[in-house]
């Protein structure tokens, strides 16, 4: 005979199952008698499972919502599919919420049977996804023990890829993950430096932890660290611009993630935006559809010219078969009014790529 609490979990695990049951069918399937049914349903109400039951000869058991979340029982395959769909649901962010997804699987991980975590690892050898363009892949568990060192409070040898491919070894006291732009971003203090850092997950190779308890003081905000960090990211050129608006509207018009921002008085900002080349760049702020002043550099400033011109120039005739580029030889092409592409203050004033930007691992 099976003890109550086996038993207990095998009624739940039926339940689950399908839709109804009788309760003739939950006796015959569990070897016991219809009153045991009965006695087991009013055991497992009074933990929390919401049991629902119809009278009459046609009515039966089924599972229904309780007032509390009640243990979830699962089999062995049961505990590996939800396992790798938390693991999926985390690096490609379908759900939105991956911080969830991923607190829910290490949650999960701590608990499983090392049969079925075996069966993880293994698959997790196995799995091989095709990357997006440009993006590096994290390794396999690489992002669970990351997350579980986070959680431990446990500093991480960490064997890791800079952007340039060389491999280095660093200690680092974990603090969070953050997700953004596809990637995933450890945010850690690095022991040698003495000072917080960035590193993108799918570039760390491996994350050994050491044993020794994180050293942590006056922590920064994460978020705002990675987003920091990516807007700093090395770029070709870098365009620094005046913004005629105050910096919560300036963020809106422009990302953390994509520009780094200082207030300029009360209602201004400047800003600094990386991208390729000049010509990318002009074309970007041209699509911000606002006001700006550019303050370096030349290059930038002068291809946001050409493209002004020739955008006005296919606008200046109201003959609609009118050659787009062409202008009246020896007059000279017009310019916008307003403050578009006023006279600026030399480059020298303007800031650089790292002023008041954490570094990036």
């Amino acid at each position: 005979m099976i003890s109550t609490s086996a038993r207990l979990l095998r009624l739940v695990s039926l339940l689950s199952s399908r839709p109804s049951w009788t309760c003739d069918e939950l006796a015959e399937r569990m070897g016991v008698t219809d009153r045991t049914v009965r006695r087991d349903v009013a055991r497992l109400r009074e933990l929390g499972y919401g049991v629902e039951s119809d009278p009459g000869p046609w009515g039966g058991y089924r599972m229904g919502r309780g007032t509390r979340v009640p243990p979830l029982i699962l089999d062995d395959e049961e505990e590996l599919a939800v396992a790798v769909g938390l693991r999926e649901a985390a690096l490609s962010g379908v759900l939105g919420s991956d911080q969830a997804a991923l607190s829910a699987l290490l949650k999960l991980r701590q608990v499983l049977p090392g049969r079925v975590a075996d069966r993880l690892g293994e698959l997790d050898a196995a799995f091989v996804t095709a990357p997006w363009p440009g993006v590096w892949q994290i390794r396999p568990g690489v992002l669970l023990n990351l997350a579980t060192v986070c959680r431990a409070g446990e500093r991480v040898r960490l064997s890791y890829r800079d952007r340039e491919g060389r491999s280095t070894v660093r200690e680092a006291d974990p603090y969070r993950l953050v997700r953004a732009r596809r990637r995933w971003y450890l945010v850690a203090r690095d022991v040698a430096r003495d000072e917080w850092r960035t590193f993108r997950a799918d570039r760390v190779v491996e994350a050994r932890p050491t044993g020794e308890p994180v050293d942590i003081s006056e922590p920064p905000d994460p978020a705002l660290l990675v987003a920091h960090g990516i807007a700093a990211s090395a770029y070709p050129m870098s365009v620094t611009v005046r913004l005629p608006m105050p910096v919560d509207r300036a963020l809106r018009l422009i990302p953390a993630t994509v520009g780094t921002h200082r207030p300029d008085g009360p209602d201004a900002t400047i800003t600094e935006v990386g991208g390729p080349d000049a010509d990318g760049l002009a074309r970007y702020l041209l699509g911000l559809a606002t006001p700006l002043r550019v303050l370096a550099p030349d290059e930038v400033r002068e291809a946001l010219l050409r493209h002004t011109r020739e955008l006005l120039a296919a606008n200046a005739s109201s003959t609609p078969d009118a050659a787009p580029d062409a202008a009246p030889e020896g007059d000279a092409p017009p310019t916008p009014d307003g403050p578009l592409l006023t006279e600026v203050p030399p480059a020298t004033d303007a800031p650089t790529a790292t002023d008041g930007v954490p570094p990036t691992g």
